[in-house]
């Protein structure tokens, strides 16, 4: 079954990622009416989520905000799918990066580790590998269809980049330290644990929350540099991309330390331009339920 599906997805997949970006953003168009308009998929959630971290807005601009939010979501995902035939000059020209000589700086001494949010579009992140010198590697969720989880490692394969789960991680930098080679490992840090695994609870965007801390964990044990990746959309199309420092070494920073550092970083980011963040996810869904013996911390 996984196979036929993929047969019948596959040609589709392939005449998209071929369109020209103008008619691209055309039948992007065309499924932000269907999805927001007819189906309106997950609109009470993005409602409902814009209004929890943003109480003091009125309603009608939260309104607003979730449209345009709707109308990136579905420029983002065929952006995805047009990874596929996208060039390296083309990607270079629509995803600026403006300072890879702190990544190429860091390197030097230690692996790094760059965490960044879903914000913006975190598909052509994977792109930075074509400009630093260390080894790429991006930690990802595995597709429960075989044959797509080959399709997307064969597609970001080609910007020099190799997906690894994230039980995989430590052990892969743990190899290349003990074989003397420098890694850059990019990692998605917003996602909600369970609660009842979470070792981490804050405020995120004003709510308390638990909070994925493995980034943090995995750069205080093994000494990796830390960097943030701030992404931001100057228009329909095109991004740019900044690195912000956040530990030269890992294991000189305090506790929690890395884990908030990203957090406000983030927020900042998010309250910067809303409507580019992933409002789908049900990321508040364990607010204000720690367990007793966790400390709020603010």
């Amino acid at each position: 079954m996984q196979l036929l599906i993929f047969i019948i997805a596959y040609p589709w997949i392939w005449l998209v990622s071929r369109l020209p970006f103008r008619a691209l953003y055309a039948l992007s168009d065309f499924v932000f009416v269907l999805l927001f308009y007819v189906i309106g998929y997950r609109k009470k959630v993005v409602f409902n989520n814009l209004q929890l971290v943003f109480p003091d807005k009125p309603t009608e601009e939260l309104l607003v905000l979730q449209r345009k939010f709707y109308k990136h979501m579905c420029d983002m995902f065929l952006e995805m799918v047009k990874t596929m035939a996208l060039s390296k000059a083309e990607v270079k020209k629509r995803y600026a990066v403006q300072n890879i000589e702190l990544i190429n700086k860091l390197e030097k001494d230690r692996s790094v580790l760059v965490v960044c949010a879903h914000y913006a579009n975190w598909e052509w992140n994977v792109s930075i590998n074509n400009y630093v010198k260390a080894k790429g590697y991006a930690v990802y969720q595995p597709v429960s269809n075989k044959y797509f989880d080959n399709f997307v490692k064969s597609v970001r394969a080609k910007w020099n980049t190799t997906l690894i789960t994230q039980n995989q991680t430590v052990k892969t930098v743990v190899r290349d330290k003990r074989d003397g080679i420098k890694g850059v490992f990019g990692m998605v840090s917003d996602q909600s644990p369970q609660a009842h695994k979470a070792q981490y609870w804050t405020d995120f965007m004003g709510i308390t929350v638990p909070i994925f801390n493995g980034a943090e964990v995995m750069a205080r044990k093994l000494d990796l540099s830390v960097v943030f990746l701030k992404v931001s959309k100057v228009k329909r199309g095109y991004y740019k991309a900044e690195f912000i420092p956040i530990a030269e070494s890992g294991k000189e920073t305090p506790e929690n330390y890395i884990t908030d550092t990203f957090l406000r970083l983030t927020e900042q980011q998010i309250k910067e331009q809303p409507e580019y963040y992933f409002w789908t996810h049900k990321r508040w869904k364990h607010r204000n339920k720690q367990p007793a013996h966790f400390a709020k911390v603010s």
